[in-house]
């Protein structure tokens, strides 16, 4: 059996290493139009702010790793279309390829509104690791920047730019950071620590073109002009679905790969995986694409071992999540207040201020849990948090609770640790639930 991946990132290689394990007698074929495969695209910021030393710490594995595996990948390689009549690929410089069953983990782009001048050197889509390695040499010389939206990665590089000296202008349309995915309460403490380190926030405000002689002088935006030597791209994802579309396959209302709970697109022996595709939710059951890299290896990993021949089901997704924005953590899971109004939901919520040590430990920082429940099943509908610390293991928590039909009932009276130097007396998440509890 013959195996083709098109796509070297989280979904393509966790599906060509899922595979291999499934079946490893197949043969694995990779396709990527990068020079790498395999490396953690979200630690890109890190490294420009200086807290990660250097990029090459970001490979998952050699290239001479891949190949002892049994997996064969070609890099810089483009693939022109699909013909799922005659299970073939058409890859460039190498002519039509047959496949025997085909997984595409094709990836995303950032959105492109088409604004004059968006082909002006300086304009940052933060991204790949080798234009990355050139931009950290153009940012060394830089002396201004222009966040155009702020998303999840934009967020990240506003810190990791004042940390590097550059004067940070943030131009938005939204009322505050990240206003389309989180409540104003939990993000503010990020917009206060951004004012207090200097960076512009210009909310409610569109950049309507970027501007030079050949390099980005300056960004028009509806308020006025802004001052840039570069701009990051912050726009929303896309997903990636030019080739996908040659064969005729199926995409949804996102614009992502339409699959079942296999990974199986709407054509026979073609799986999808990764920010390609678009994945149920499992609240709201409004499909959901762009979501994060060890989503993308999960379904990956599905895909790869349906199409080797095993099974295995990839459900909807709670989508837990966590970043660092600055000396704050956010995170959360499923949505907040604004995302479940939008939706028309009832939901009640239950907020607690609280501590990530004993107070009297060294080191003890803040935490704010906001959870939100369905006033007649009592059940958990979403949660979102910022704090010093701790975020990332509640929202994993937070998202099995989510996923399992557990009530705030139950959440209230939870059993929890404590211990001085890893947790306060009193966990954050039983007193948000309780204080729920006096809503309800």
């Amino acid at each position: 059996m013959k195996i083709v991946v098109i796509g070297g990132g989280a979904a393509g290689l966790g599906a060509a290493g899922a595979a291999k394990g499934a079946n490893p007698a197949a043969d694995i074929v990779v396709y990527t139009e990068f020079e790498d495969v395999a490396y953690s695209p979200c630690g890109i910021p890190f490294v420009h702010g200086k807290e990660i030393e250097s990029f090459e710490t970001l490979f998952l594995a050699t290239k001479e790793q891949y190949v002892k595996s049994g997996i064969d990948v070609h890099y810089e390689t483009t693939v022109k279309s699909i013909n799922p009549k005659d299970k073939t690929i058409a890859v460039e410089g190498e002519g039509d390829v047959s496949y025997d069953r085909l997984v595409l983990a094709t990836g995303w782009n950032y959105g492109d509104p088409g604004l004059p001048g968006s082909d002006l050197d300086g304009l940052y889509r933060v991204k790949d690791i080798r234009r990355a390695m050139e931009w950290d040499k153009v940012i060394e010389k830089s002396k201004s920047a222009v966040i155009v939206e702020s998303g999840f990665i934009a967020m990240e590089m506003t810190s990791a730019l004042r940390h590097r000296g550059l004067d940070v202008t943030v131009v938005d349309p939204g009322p505050y950071p990240m206003s389309d995915v989180a409540d104003p309460e939990i993000v503010e403490p990020v917009r206060a620590q951004w004012e207090e380190m200097g960076v512009d926030m210009q909310w409610g405000n569109n950049v309507t073109s970027y501007c030079g002689n050949g390099k980005l002088t300056h960004v028009e935006t509806e308020q006025g002009d802004v001052t840039a030597d570069i701009a990051i791209i912050g726009t929303h994802k896309v997903p990636s679905t030019r080739v996908a579309l040659t064969a005729g396959i199926k995409t949804g209302t996102t614009g992502g790969i339409i699959v079942d709970s296999h990974m199986r697109t709407s054509i026979d022996d073609i799986y999808a995986a990764g920010d390609c595709t678009e994945i149920p939710h499992g609240v709201s059951n409004v499909p959901l694409q762009g979501l994060s890299g060890s989503h993308a290896y999960a379904q990956g990993k599905t895909a790869g071992i349906n199409a080797g021949g095993a099974d295995r089901e990839y459900r909807s997704v709670y989508v837990p999540w966590g970043m660092l924005a600055g000396e704050w953590m956010l995170g959360g899971v499923s949505f907040g207040e604004v995302t479940a109004s939008a939706l028309g939901m009832e939901f009640v919520t239950g907020t607690a201020n609280g501590i990530t040590r004993a107070r009297y430990y060294p080191g003890v920082k803040p935490i704010t849990v906001k959870l939100l429940a369905d006033p007649k099943s009592r059940k958990l509908l979403g949660a979102q948090m910022v704090g010093g610390e701790g975020i990332k293991e509640r929202a994993d928590f937070l998202a099995m609770m989510t996923r399992t039909g557990i009530t705030v009932d139950q959440i209230a009276n939870m059993e929890n640790v404590y211990s001085p130097a890893i947790g306060a007396l009193n966990e954050p998440i039983a007193v948000a639930a309780q204080n729920l509890l006096k809503e309800l």
